[in-house]
């Protein structure tokens, strides 16, 4: 066999060149779609950021907007809170029930406890001699001494108890006709009175008691506001003055006359006015430099928390009132139970105490408005915290 050499002209063509260059367009091609798609995904970035920073401003703002009215409510209510007893018609009820003049039961302390001398230790024999006209008078004086005239709420029965038996335990080391069964007798009637007025008493001091700790842990609240409120009006270029020698509710009531919402809705539009360039305002770069409007907001957890305290004791108060309600109702029944007063007139007066009880609750629910403070502190996005 005979090999033969093939003629050029019929030989495929060589495409090596041709192939090295279209990979390369091709190359070319892709890093410009991808050069395209970054810049695009650059923009949008960029626009996410801006976007980012508006929704945090605008978060901040709205927040520390609505604070300020919080510390505003909180401040009046947890004065108007701490002002509270009762009501006027309330105290003047239980004061006139202690009052051992008064015959709101039927009786009053000072006649009985006559009574009861004339009766029991004199055997209805007062005005026989002097010795008895006399005993009748020191009783009478004892009762009447200014020393009890100028307690004004607690003890003026149970000292009067206490002061006549003495004085009779007294005179009978002198006068023998007032013997151990006769103080026995009058002392045993003597005590279904110190057992109502001590009842009453209890319920008193009590709630007193009740509501000297609970205007402590108001007090204790409000300095607790006014070291957190002290950071916030530092950031919005409205700083607490120095306290000096005023109490802290003078230097809060005198402070809040400025410090109010309007005043801190004018410093976020100046600070905007300032970071505007064109018509665009700069978020990024406002909240760089003002980086403790951040944290202002993220410490507003806080101040909410100071408002759910407050409403804790908000609610003790009524507790209070209620157990306060229940004592003296207990009383009542004790005067009822040792027969010292009508049951119908106790009955009268218990729900007469109700009544009174029922409006101090309204008057107080509508002086300090609760619900106020809580929408304003609802609209506080304290949860969000700004990084």
């Amino acid at each position: 066999m005979t090999a033969t050499a093939q003629d050029p002209e019929t030989r495929p063509p060589v495409r090596t060149a041709d192939t090295t260059i279209k990979k390369i367009l091709d190359e070319l091609q892709k890093v410009a779609d991808s050069d395209r798609q970054n810049a695009k995904n650059i923009e949008e970035l960029s626009r996410g950021r801006d976007l980012d920073n508006s929704a945090k401003y605008d978060l901040i703002k709205n927040n520390l907007i609505y604070a300020a009215e919080t510390y505003y409510l909180l401040n009046k209510k947890i004065i108007d809170l701490k002002s509270r007893t009762t009501t006027s018609n309330l105290d003047v009820f239980i004061t006139s029930l202690n009052n051992p003049e008064s015959k709101e039961l039927g009786f009053s302390l000072s006649d009985r406890v006559v009574e009861l001398v004339e009766k029991i230790i004199l055997k209805g024999k007062s005005d026989k001699n002097e010795r008895n006209t006399k005993l009748v008078e020191s009783t009478k004086s004892i009762i009447n001494s200014p020393i009890f005239k100028s307690f004004t709420s607690l003890t003026p029965p149970l000292a009067i108890a206490s002061s006549v038996m003495n004085f009779l335990h007294s005179v009978s080391q002198s006068n023998k006709a007032i013997n151990h069964k006769l103080l026995q007798e009058f002392e045993k009637e003597l005590n279904k009175y110190v057992i109502y007025y001590t009842a009453l008493n209890d319920a008193n001091q009590k709630f007193e008691f009740g509501l000297n700790f609970n205007k402590d842990q108001l007090s204790l609240l409000q300095d607790n506001m006014y070291d957190h409120l002290a950071f916030t009006a530092n950031v919005l270029k409205m700083p607490l003055p120095a306290r000096g020698n005023k109490t802290i509710a003078e230097s809060l009531n005198e402070y809040f006359f400025d410090f109010r919402k309007e005043k801190v809705v004018d410093f976020f539009g100046k600070l905007e006015e300032k970071y505007t360039a064109g018509k665009k305002i700069d978020y990024e770069k406002l909240l760089r430099e003002n980086p403790n409007l951040k944290e202002a907001n993220n410490q507003l957890e806080d101040l909410v928390l100071q408002t759910k305290r407050f409403e804790n004791l908000y609610n003790e108060y009524f507790s209070l009132l209620d157990s306060y309600y229940t004592k003296v109702n207990h009383s009542l029944r004790l005067a009822q139970d040792n027969a010292l007063a009508e049951k119908g007139i106790v009955e009268a007066k218990q729900a007469e105490f109700r009544q009174l009880k029922d409006e101090a609750v309204k008057e107080i629910q509508a002086s300090i408005n609760m619900r106020e403070l809580t929408v304003n502190v609802e609209k506080v996005k304290y949860r969000y915290r700004i990084f």
